[in-house]
């Protein structure tokens, strides 16, 4: 009996060390009947984050109102959808700058990719276009840029060839995304030490006239 609760116990501490992945929430999805892809609401989390400080209990609430649930079928899946959440805000508050988007991988063919990319923009954009006046005359410069750059992503062509060219554009469009989330969260929580980590020497170059590249 020892041996099997021991077993247990180190079965859900790895479950608590694992980084949910895409595929690990778009299964949750599934198990309550939604085909939609998780990708959108990644986006609107990391916005949330960044703009109203989402709780725990609201955002479960935001997950369960899209997934047409009045809650989490189980307490296992309760877990994995405020791990996304608990996952997101560890990543954007850390100094590493180790944020990623929950997207799909290269499991996945390139336009299914891209589709997720552009659904976590129009789902970051949802909230973070409805921003008020005051709010966006304290974003940076180079975050008004980032964020307007974004709507050409969440209007972007995702019927795509499985090639090198797109393959490398298409990373070059997701660390767009992910660094304007980054810089988001970074300026809309500027006690935090970390912000200082966020500098010309870690973001991307910009003239301020370059939009993130097309894919093709």
């Amino acid at each position: 009996m020892a041996g099997g609760g021991l077993s247990t116990m180190d079965a859900d501490m790895s479950i608590i060390n694992d980084q949910l992945d895409f595929s690990t929430v778009a299964n949750v999805f599934l198990a309550h009947g939604s085909m939609q892809s998780p990708a959108f609401l990644d986006g609107r989390l990391c916005a949330e984050l960044a703009l109203a400080d989402l709780t725990a209990e609201r955002w479960l609430e935001e997950v369960c109102l899209a997934l047409n649930v009045e809650q989490p079928q189980s307490p296992e899946d309760a877990e994995i959808l405020l791990r996304w959440r608990r996952q997101t805000l560890d990543a954007l508050a850390a100094a590493e700058l180790n944020f990623e988007p929950l997207l799909p991988d290269e499991l996945f063919a390139l336009s299914e990719r891209a589709q997720g990319l552009k659904e976590w923009t129009q789902g970051f954009l949802e909230l973070a276009n409805e921003v008020d006046g005051d709010t966006y005359d304290k974003w940076s410069p180079q975050l008004r840029e980032a964020v307007e750059d974004l709507g050409q992503l969440a209007a972007m062509e995702v019927e795509l060839e499985d090639d090198a060219e797109n393959e490398n554009d298409l990373f070059a469009l997701t660390e767009h995304a992910r660094m304007a989330a980054m810089m988001l969260y970074t300026e809309q929580h500027p006690g935090q030490p970390q912000v200082e980590q966020v500098d010309d020497a870690e973001l991307p170059a910009d003239d301020g006239n370059t939009p993130p590249p097309q894919l093709h």
